[in-house]
């Protein structure tokens, strides 16, 4: 029975980012998922797949499950990616190591891989990387069309061939390790491989026997050399291993159709180990070479017949020796940050959205602050709207529709989209007032208030009746009449006073007396 501890640490670099990475740590299943796809997608769509894969796994706790997990993992990023327009164009790399049972009843570790966080062997002081990244740099590397160098620096480093919910379907690396005990296996994200060489990724794990310290020191130095990336670390003890400290730890690929396994052999052994157990199923039992016998630059293939050294250009699925005791790739992809909060596997039966937004993460599109800004936003021409709207119609002035002298509200003509409109029928026509009155009405008469405007009218009105009346006396009385443009003419004279005085002989009459004489007969 294989027995296995582990340890994580995660950190978000000096770059704070949202959290993109996600670890899982189970019973059984370990992995790291490293998400892309924007602010809320690449946490979105790790978060998913690593639910996806637990539950799958659970289902079916074996290598084919392992595998269909994968599948189903990204079936649930896609699909997620179709439902929510906001999350769509996300994806996730994911590595996961899990405890199974092998054909022949024995435990066994299987390991799959999609994208380019790592999966790396430390066994019997030396260190080997697994994984192979999914990216176009490292693929051009392995067809032999740049050196190991070169695609370290290369643009095209950072563009994925392969990630989880890019696609309906993806084809996820597989690998069967059965390993000893005291074997170490790292998982990691690319903010991990990009900074830290794999020499000082061996020495920490020699070093540091607490998996959760040995996690927690890689990330430190990891931040030392630039911390640019979100870091994720997960290290797996083997406690426990299957067969003798005689046997070597192999690592066998499954289904990638670039030959037999490869082994390390136990410290002391001669240069070359022996593959042991099921492998001899795949492969013939033949002599595989060390990772510790290879010069640098050496190829070291997955091949039964034992790497091919008279070649200058490399296989797919060959590693790369770069220093002694060292298997290094260049790293491929820029990734980002993981979640702090636990993953939830949801319970049976039909899951509503709002749940699943909550499950996965996903922020609500309408928050208090959301409202505020709205809100702030249109304050400014909503304000702008009742300025214009009360200056608008802050005014009355007379018209005259018809025959009827009418009150309107506004301005004559209209401010903007604001025309005047009739608030009044005063019942009072033009004939009703005087010609200059009328004059005046079509000149323009404005006033501050409704009651001002009617008030006007009626003082136009009443002026016309008093001088009707006036002009309707009997003549003679003194009264006057109105003529056609308004005016108001004498009509009679003003009576005069005849008096009758009677003077001496001699005497003159008074001054402004109109006298009669009388003569004698």
């Amino acid at each position: 029975m294989t027995v296995l501890r582990s340890g994580s640490a995660t950190d978000v670099g000096r770059v704070r980012k949202i959290n993109q990475d996600l670890p899982l740590e189970a019973s059984n299943l370990y992995a790291v998922a490293d998400g892309m796809g924007g602010h809320v997608g690449g946490e979105v769509a790790a978060r998913v797949a690593v639910d996806a894969l637990l539950q799958g796994f659970t289902r079916e706790p074996t290598t084919n499950g392992l595998k269909d997990a994968f599948a189903e993992a990204n079936a649930a990023v896609w699909q997620e990616s179709l439902d929510n327009s906001d999350l769509r164009g996300m994806g996730t790399t994911l590595t996961a190591v899990a405890l199974v049972g092998g054909a022949d009843g024995r435990d066994m570790l299987a390991l799959a891989n999609v994208g380019d966080s790592r999966a790396y062997l430390f066994s019997e002081g030396q260190i080997l990387q697994i994984t192979a990244d999914h990216s176009q740099a490292e693929e051009r590397m392995r067809r032999g069309e740049m050196t190991p160098a070169e695609a370290a620096v290369h643009p095209q480093r950072h563009i994925l061939t392969r990630a989880l919910g890019v696609t309906p379907d993806v084809d996820a690396d597989m690998w069967e390790l059965r390993l000893r005990a005291g074997d170490r296996v790292l998982l990691c994200s690319d903010g991990l491989s990009n900074e830290v060489r794999l020499d000082e990724l061996g020495e920490v794990l020699a070093a540091v026997e607490d998996p959760v310290e040995a996690a927690e020191q890689l990330v430190h130095r990891a931040n030392e050399r630039g911390g640019s990336d979100n870091i994720t670390v997960v290290v797996i003890d083997i406690l426990v291993g299957e067969g003798g400290s005689a046997l070597a730890s192999v690592v066998t690929p499954i289904g990638l159709g670039i030959g037999g396994p490869l082994s390390i052999g136990p410290e002391g052994a001669s240069g070359l180990a022996a593959a042991a157990g099921p492998v001899a199923d795949m492969a013939e039992t033949a002599a595989v070479p060390r990772v510790d016998t290879l010069a640098p630059g050496a190829r070291l293939g997955f091949s039964s017949q034992g790497p091919d050294l008279s070649s200058d250009a490399p296989r797919s699925g060959e590693f790369f020796v770069a220093e002694p005791g060292t298997v290094p790739l260049a790293r491929s992809t820029t990734t980002v940050p993981p979640p702090s909060r636990p993953f939830i596997v949801p319970a049976a039966g039909k899951e509503s959205r709002g749940a699943r937004r909550r499950r996965l993460g996903i922020p609500r599109r309408i928050t208090i602050r959301v409202v505020l800004f709205v809100l702030l936003v249109a304050a400014v021409p909503t304000a702008a709207f009742f300025a214009i709207r009360w200056y608008a119609y802050d005014n009355w002035y007379l018209a005259v529709q018809g025959k009827e002298i009418i009150i309107k509200q506004g301005h004559p003509g209209g401010i903007l989209w604001f025309n005047p409109k009739v608030v009044s029928h005063t019942g009072v026509t033009t004939g009703e007032v005087l010609a200059t009155g009328v004059t005046q009405i079509h000149s323009g008469v404005q006033e501050p208030t409704l009651d001002d405007a009617k008030r006007y009218v009626t003082n136009l009105h009443q002026e016309y009746l008093f001088l009707h009346a006036a002009a309707a006396k009997p003549s003679g009385t003194g009264a006057s009449t109105v003529g056609p443009s308004g005016t108001i003419p004498n009509i009679t004279a003003p009576p005069t006073t005849t008096s009758t005085t009677t003077t001496l002989p001699g005497t003159p009459p008074p001054a402004g007396a109109t006298t009669t004489a009388t003569t004698a007969p």
